[in-house]
């Protein structure tokens, strides 16, 4: 076993005992004062909070823009996380009510002792959403090409890594094979192959596009083609939040339906459109080819519903990359209560 890598949840232990020590569990109610009115209903706020700010979750954003939080009652505040381990402290503390990330950290978390299980309720992405970008321009790209490069895989312990390592191994590619630098976090990944660093990167959108049009790297292969289906983020939050909250997270899971509904049923450019005004940094047309990217690769799910097949293969996939030892049961860390009642 890699020891290095079984000691790097640690950090996800980090955040728990900061959460701890500051008092977690204090603010597990919804707040139930009247934010504003729509139509004369009552909103209540949830604070979201967000692993990142990507086209890669459209169906949450044709939510917010088309007003499906508000038509079920809810006033969503929504809040950049930039990695797991923030996101999952803010849920902890009780600074977010709800979190959006990788699965995995509700696994570390619990394995590391949480008293107050964080549950997931809600599948958004069904495949991974970065790509493997080039320094040079090529159709014949194989995987075994990267035997021996060094690649930008991202954080070690994080899903971009640990499911780019499940691509190499269903490939017949041992990881050790390739040289990755596993020290940069995923949000600075394509800034330092700009730099000069690595002959490959494994990108999510915009970056990877962004790379492309600035002629410094190349999209060559998609790693959630090549993964299949994998739960890649999920809404999750505390138990006694989902207990004490029935109402208000079947809310919430109803407007997401809605907007997974919106995303299935339209076209590139109509989703485009309608996220615009979340990336208003990013032209209409580079927002469309973006989001085509991922529609014609079935990113999205047409339901929330996380699988218990799903959960194993994201257990399966934690272990092969030997950062757990104890395997949570579904149950446990998987409700489908809400997403079955939105479908």
């Amino acid at each position: 076993m890699n020891l290095k890598r079984h000691l790097l949840p640690l950090l996800f232990i980090t955040a728990l005992a900061i959460c701890l020590l500051a008092g977690c569990g204090k603010n597990d109610t919804a707040k139930t004062s009247v934010i504003q009115k729509q139509g004369g209903k009552p909103l209540t706020k949830v604070t979201l909070n967000e692993v990142a700010h990507s086209i890669f979750y459209a169906p949450m954003y044709a939510a917010i823009e088309n007003g499906y939080f508000e038509q079920e009652g809810i006033d969503l505040e929504l809040v950049t996380g930039f990695g797991a381990d923030k996101v999952m402290a803010a849920v902890l503390s009780g600074e977010a009510d709800i979190g959006f990330m990788g699965p995995e950290t509700t696994v570390y978390t619990y394995n590391e002792g949480a008293s107050d299980a964080v549950v997931n309720f809600a599948q958004l992405t069904q495949r991974a959403g970065n790509f493997i970008v080039a320094r040079e321009k090529t159709d014949a790209f194989q995987l075994s090409d990267l035997k021996g490069a060094e690649v930008l895989g991202g954080r070690a312990g994080g899903m971009p890594e640990m499911v780019f390592e499940y691509v190499l191994k269903k490939n017949g590619i041992k990881p050790s094979d390739v040289r990755i630098d596993q020290s940069i976090d995923f949000g600075s990944t394509a800034a330092a192959f700009s730099g000069g660093k690595g002959s490959y990167t494994v990108e999510f959108e915009p970056s990877a596009t962004a790379l492309e049009q600035a002629g410094e790297g190349f999209v060559v292969s998609s790693v959630g083609v090549e993964s299949g289906y994998v739960p890649y983020t999920a809404f999750s939050a505390k138990k006694s939040y989902l207990d004490k909250n029935k109402d208000l997270i079947q809310s919430f899971t109803n407007a997401l339906q809605k907007g997974m509904d919106y995303t299935v049923s339209h076209s590139s450019e109509e989703i485009a459109k309608t996220i615009q005004p979340q990336f208003s940094e990013t032209d209409l047309d580079t927002l469309t080819a973006i989001t085509e990217r991922y529609h014609a690769q079935d990113t999205w799910k047409d339901d929330l519903v996380f699988s218990k097949e799903s959960f194993e293969l994201l257990l399966q996939i934690l272990e092969d990359a030997d950062v757990i030892t104890k395997k949570p049961a579904y149950d446990t860390l998987v409700t489908t209560e809400f997403a079955e009642k939105a479908k």
